[in-house]
């Protein structure tokens, strides 16, 4: 049997799949949560919205370093299953904060900030387990991974896309369960060895990470193309498309919610077409041209030629950052020796979540300044250039994937 089919058959890829699914619920959740209750129920500008965002997203960029540094020194599993267990609590306080009718930009804040530091700290564990139940099939793993987590997705925003019909303490009850029930989950996978001498300092263990990801020039251009592709990308999805959506086309949370499951939708079927195609051979050229193709989608929305097209158009978007997303996390995975693969993918976790909330700290700034649909141009800008710089300047352009 090909080593690829057997991944299917494998009980502990089937729960780690399980684990990814309910926490991913929640954390999909989140996104739309804390974007719709800064901006359709508190009613703040766009200014405040990205300085919130930055304030509650750019701590978890340091602890998802420390992250990556217990996942390699510890038993990652164990490290997920504490985290989870802690996690309901914070949505479960916000429910309580809204039941004495307390709720404020602080309150908020704290529960946003509490849940990205779950989100950061967990993220490269999660990432390093999948190594290991994935045996030869690296790339197909981070594929259905990937897809499963679109999927999700689409769940989570779809109930967060009802707060403002059901309310948002049934909405934030269903988020504690599912991470619960991620918690519950992670535990039936079979305990991992640590892969490094956990009595080390823990800033010893995160630079080693970083001198192992500096010596590799593919792994640090990977990397750095990712990362300033997701401060203006993801930073857009997390800032500017809400305020399209209620600015430009007069939205509610519901409407919101929708265009973001199309966005998903979008990623999910690129990774499911992916799966098919996989192993990919040289994944490092579709990931560059991907990056080129995404100034044409978004330039579809900044001229806005009405809402059709604005649907289509974040479909494409979906579908091209599905296709990044997985092929950058492929090209890490794969590449990345097991003794630092934690660290490692604590660094291209802190590119992918970590990156967003600086964008959302100038995309919020550009807004208000020059206009909603203006905050699309430097993403635009930026695809462009990264791709002249990965075909030209790295070696990215040129990479191939190793071979059973």
């Amino acid at each position: 049997m090909h080593p690829s089919d057997t991944l299917w058959h494998s009980p502990e890829f089937r729960l780690y799949l399980g684990s990814t699914a309910f926490s991913g619920i929640a954390f999909a959740m989140q996104q739309l949560l804390l974007a719709w209750i800064l901006i359709g129920i508190l009613e703040l500008p766009a200014t405040q919205v990205g300085i919130i965002q930055a304030a509650v997203g750019i701590p978890g960029i340091f602890l998802m370093l420390l992250g990556g540094a217990r996942a390699d020194g510890i038993d990652p599993r164990s490290l997920l299953i504490q985290v989870y267990s802690f996690a309901p609590l914070l949505p479960l306080f916000l429910i309580g904060i809204i039941n004495v009718e307390m709720l404020s930009i602080w309150s908020v804040l704290l529960w946003g900030l509490g849940m990205s530091v779950v989100i950061s700290y967990s993220s490269p564990a999660q990432q390093a387990i999948l190594n290991r139940v994935a045996s030869r099939s690296v790339q197909k793993a981070v594929s259905a991974a990937t897809a499963i987590g679109f999927m999700v997705q689409i769940l989570g925003l779809g109930v967060a896309g009802t707060m403002d019909t059901l309310g948002l303490i049934p909405v934030l009850g269903f988020q504690a369960l599912c991470i619960g029930l991620g918690a519950f989950a992670v535990r039936r996978l079979n305990p991992q060895a640590p892969l490094t001498n956990n009595s080390a300092p823990a800033l010893r263990n995160i630079s080693a990470g970083l001198k192992a990801i500096y010596q590799h020039k593919v792994i640090m251009q990977a990397l750095a193309i990712n990362f300033v592709s997701s401060v203006f990308n993801a930073g857009a999805f997390m800032t500017v498309f809400p305020f399209i959506i209620k600015r430009i086309y007069e939205g509610d949370a519901l409407l919101l919610s929708m265009m973001m499951i199309f966005f998903f939708a979008g990623a999910t079927t690129s990774n499911f077409l992916m799966i098919r195609l996989m192993p990919l051979a040289r994944p490092g050229r579709i990931f560059l041209i991907m990056q080129f193709s995404r100034m044409v989608i978004l330039g579809l929305m900044w001229i806005q030629a009405g809402f059709w097209l604005f649907a289509i158009a974040t479909v494409a978007w979906g579908l091209n950052m599905g296709v990044t997303t997985t092929l950058a996390r492929t090209i890490v995975q794969e590449s990345a020796s097991e003794e630092y693969r934690g660290r490692i993918m604590s660094v291209y976790s802190l590119g992918l979540l970590g990156s967003a909330p600086i964008g959302a700290l100038m995309l919020g700034w550009i807004i208000e300044t020059f206009g909603t649909l203006n905050a699309l141009l430097p993403a635009m800008g930026i695809s462009m250039i990264l791709f002249v710089y990965g075909v030209l300047l790295s070696d990215v352009y040129h990479y191939e994937s190793p071979r059973d």
